[in-house]
């Protein structure tokens, strides 16, 4: 049978050409992620995450949202996290309570370990030595975030906020002329912090024992300390973050990992739609216009962390491509290509 298949120039057909990666034109971190952008797989997909957060980066009518999930600060990550704060790269941070708390026990001057495989986590427990993967957080160390963090409640009154509480912190950070830390960066910045699961935390134990060390100070004892419950409302952060999506003109989005952080912040088009849909309002409901996201979730498990911000888009939450959202999905471990990237983006804006 004769064979009638017409075969086509890619270059006449309007297709992209790869260009194979040649060390020796690379001079930057930038030079490295535009050329890698032109290559394949992994390497393309970082290439592209560079071009759209540089987009973001450069608009000056767009608010960027960094949610944060895994153990970014107990992994030394905790720097780049504050330079981004620092140099206006992001301009709200939704996190896990835990990367809070473990970025703490660095801001205050304590150490992680590297741990060594040879130890069994029965000895390591029994040392007050609390493993993430291949790095230890000393349990002293969050005894004495807690008496860090008491410090900083002791001063609040009024219903409490992750948001609230996080700028405490930060501004008892930043009473210490030595110290550092993402809430310091984000006090000092006027950056909110929220921290939408609280209570799945150290801070959030911290906050419920700092309570009932004051009930039993007024003669509570034994497990009636229970009942005394901070003045907490998760509301307060809720509609907060509602108002700052809504004060934007554009919003981004900078997402390392998935889970609760992710979800909470990328909820704030539908919740606007919902108020607008139940209490005949007219708000403009906000989407966010650029996305990128480093995460090794794949798609196929179905769950939050792992979705598309196509998926995003039939709820909501996103700006679609052909209306100008400009989105791009990096898999793989944070830790092996973040860094890469704002400090491409960190020279490019130099230039």
């Amino acid at each position: 049978m004769k064979d009638h298949r017409e075969f086509h120039d890619g270059r006449a057909d309007g297709l992209v050409p790869l260009e194979s990666l040649d060390l020796d034109r690379v001079k930057s971190f930038a030079d490295l992620l535009r050329a890698m952008g032109r290559t394949a797989f992994s390497g393309r997909a970082l290439g592209e995450a560079f071009d759209v957060m540089l987009a973001m980066a450069r608009d000056a009518d767009c608010k960027v949202v960094m949610t944060l999930s895994g153990a970014m600060t107990i992994a030394k990550m905790g720097r780049v996290i504050t330079k981004m704060i620092d140099s206006g790269l992001v301009h709200a941070i939704v996190s896990t309570g835990a990367l809070m708390a473990h970025g703490l026990s660095e801001a205050v001057g304590l150490v992680h370990y590297r741990h060594d495989p040879r130890v069994s986590d029965e000895e390591l427990f029994e040392k007050g030595y609390n493993r993430v993967y291949d790095t230890l957080e000393m349990e002293a160390n969050l005894n004495y975030v807690e008496e860090f963090s008491s410090r900083a409640f002791d001063a609040l009154t009024g219903e409490l906020s992750s948001e609230i509480i996080c700028r405490a912190l930060g501004r008892l950070l930043a009473e210490d002329a030595q110290g550092k830390g993402v809430l310091r960066s984000a006090y000092e910045k006027g950056v909110p912090v929220y921290v939408p699961a609280f209570t799945d935390s150290e801070l959030g134990l911290d906050l419920a024992t700092w309570a009932m060390k004051k009930a039993r100070t007024a003669g509570q004892t034994g497990a009636a300390v229970l009942d005394t419950l901070p003045t907490y409302n998760p509301y307060l952060d809720l509609n907060s973050f509602a108002r700052f999506a809504l004060g934007a003109k554009r919003l981004g989005i900078f997402t390392i990992g998935g889970g609760v952080p992710r979800n909470w912040a990328q909820e704030v088009g539908p919740y606007i739609d919902i108020m607008n849909h139940r209490l005949d309002l007219e708000l403009q409901p906000p989407r966010y216009q650029y996305a990128v996201r480093i995460c090794p979730e794949p798609t196929h498990w179905g769950g939050l962390s792992g979705c598309t911000y196509s998926e995003g888009v039939s709820w909501g939450k996103f700006v679609p491509e052909a209306e100008g959202g400009r989105f791009a999905e990096v898999y793989a471990d944070a830790t092996t290509v973040w860094p890469l990237l704002v400090k491409g983006v960190l020279e490019e804006l130099k230039r």
